[in-house]
């Protein structure tokens, strides 16, 4: 898998381990962001402040999937690091 940087790269590698799988929901994505799942709620009928997703069905409250490449490149570039 090809990242943008070394940071996302061993980010990806530690959610693929620690979920195995390739999507998280919105109750992981909140733990792994240090959030509420109401936050993340929030944050996508804003439309901004978290990683691309997927919604999977029409219905109002369908399920919404994260790519765990895609959480790894955004929190790559939104956590400081030392």
């Amino acid at each position: 898998m090809i990242l943008s940087n070394p940071q996302a790269e061993q980010l990806c590698n530690y959610l693929s381990d620690k979920y195995k799988k390739l999507t998280l929901n919105k109750a992981e994505l909140a733990n792994e962001m240090g959030m509420s799942q109401s936050s993340i709620n929030n944050y996508i009928s804003k439309g901004y402040g978290i990683p691309n997703y997927r919604k999977i069905g029409n219905s109002k409250n369908a399920s919404v999937r994260f790519n765990i490449i895609d959480v790894a490149e955004f929190l790559s570039q939104t956590i400081k690091t030392a």
